[in-house]
C-alpha cells in the first residue's frame, strides 16, 4: 500500500519517519527498519526516489512510502542459503549481459531485512573480484525477478546504456522463458499432452496476510494472464508420484505459474499456498531462455 504524508518541515527523511510511520501502521518500528526502508527505494519526496536516510525535508515536501508490511517485518528465513558465485554458475556472459543459474532458497535482491544475503549481491562481489582494481563496486543491473525458492536461469545487466533496450523486450515478449516444475495430479496425465491457461488474475489474499494470487474479475483490478503446458514425462520424487511439466509464459503476473497450474487442478509440488503437497521446496526451475539471437538452457535438476 502507498502512505502518504505531508510536512513543511526542515528535518532529516529517516527521523521524519520514525516519528509519523508508526500511528500508520500501528506498529513501533526500529531506526534499522525505517533506513532500510529507505534504501531499499521504497520513499519518493515530491515525485523522486529518495534512497539516502540523511536526506533533508525542507519547505512543502509531500513523502510517499511504497510500504509492504508483509515484507517491512520479515525477518531472515531460517532456510535461506549460503551461496558465492563461481564460474560453474554462469551460463552466458558478454561485455553487456550476463546470465546466471539461481539456486533455490537465495533472494534475487536486497531486501529490507539488512542481513540477508542475495543474488544481486553476490554478483557484484563476483564481478569485482574479478576485477578488483576498480574503484567503486561493479554496475549489476537486475532486469527480472526469480522467487525465493525457484531457480534456473536468471538476466543481468552489466552496462546501463542496453537497460532501457532490454526493459523494452520484456515488456513487448521478445523472450522466450520456458520454465519446468514438478506437479501431483489425482488423474493420469499422458506424456506430450498440452493445454493453455488463460486468466485475469490478481492478488485475493488480505494485506495483512502472506500475498497469494488467483482468479480476479478485470473488473476488480484483474490482470489478462496466460501459460502454456506440456507434460513431458512421469517420475518420482522422494518416493512421490509427480509428473514433470513444462510451462512457456506469454505474461508475466505474479505466482502465474503457480496459480494457473492450481487452478487446473495441477499443484507444484512443494507449494503449499496454492495446495501443493509438502517437500523440501517449491518445485519450480527456470530452464531455458531465447531472446537477442540467444538460447540458452539450464536442466532441470531434483536435487
Amino acid at each position: 500500500m502507498n502512505l502518504v504524508f505531508t510536512t513543511n518541515q526542515t528535518q532529516r527523511l529517516d527521523i521524519f519517519l520514525r516519528s509519523e510511520l508508526p500511528s500508520k501502521i500501528g506498529q513501533e518500528c526500529s531506526n534499522s527498519k525505517i533506513r532500510r526502508l529507505i534504501l531499499a527505494s521504497c520513499v519518493s519526496v515530491n515525485g523522486r526516489p529518495v534512497i539516502r536516510p540523511s536526506f533533508e525535508l525542507r519547505g512543502q515536501s509531500k513523502i510517499l512510502v511504497n510500504f509492504d508490511k508483509e515484507k517491512f517485518f520479515y525477518e531472515k528465513q531460517p532456510d535461506d542459503i549460503k551461496y558465492e558465485l563461481t564460474d560453474k554458475d554462469l551460463i552466458f556472459e558478454n561485455e553487456d549481459l550476463i546470465f546466471i543459474n539461481k539456486p533455490a532458497f537465495f533472494p534475487v535482491e536486497q531486501t529490507i531485512v539488512g542481513n540477508r544475503d542475495n543474488l544481486h549481491d553476490a554478483l557484484v562481489r563476483y564481478l569485482w573480484a574479478r576485477n578488483p582494481s576498480l574503484r567503486n563496486p561493479p554496475y549489476a543491473g537486475i532486469m527480472h525477478r526469480l522467487d525465493r525458492e525457484t531457480s534456473g536461469i536468471i538476466l543481468f545487466t552489466k552496462n546501463r546504456a542496453v537497460n532501457k533496450e532490454v526493459q523494452a523486450m520484456f515488456a513487448d515478449h521478445n523472450f522466450t522463458k520456458i520454465y519446468q516444475c514438478l506437479v501431483t495430479s489425482q488423474k493420469k496425465l499422458e506424456e506430450g499432452y498440452k493445454f493453455t491457461v488463460e486468466m485475469f488474475m490478481g492478488r485475493i489474499s488480505g494485506k495483512s496476510q502472506a500475498g497469494k494470487w488467483g482468479r480476479l474479475d478485470e473488473a476488480k483490478g484483474g490482470q489478462y494472464s496466460k501459460t502454456d503446458f506440456r507434460v513431458l514425462k512421469k517420475l518420482k520424487h522422494a518416493g512421490q508420484e509427480c509428473y514433470l511439466l513444462e510451462a512457456t509464459l506469454y505474461t508475466g503476473r505474479t505466482h502465474q505459474i503457480r496459480v494457473h497450474l492450481a487452478d487446473r487442478g495441477l499443484p507444484i509440488l512443494g507449494d503449499t499456498l496454492y495446495g501443493g503437497k509438502e517437500s523440501e521446496r517449491i518445485w519450480l526451475h527456470s530452464s531455458r531462455f531465447a531472446g537477442m539471437g540467444l538460447e540458452l538452457e539450464c536442466p532441470f535438476q531434483q536435487n
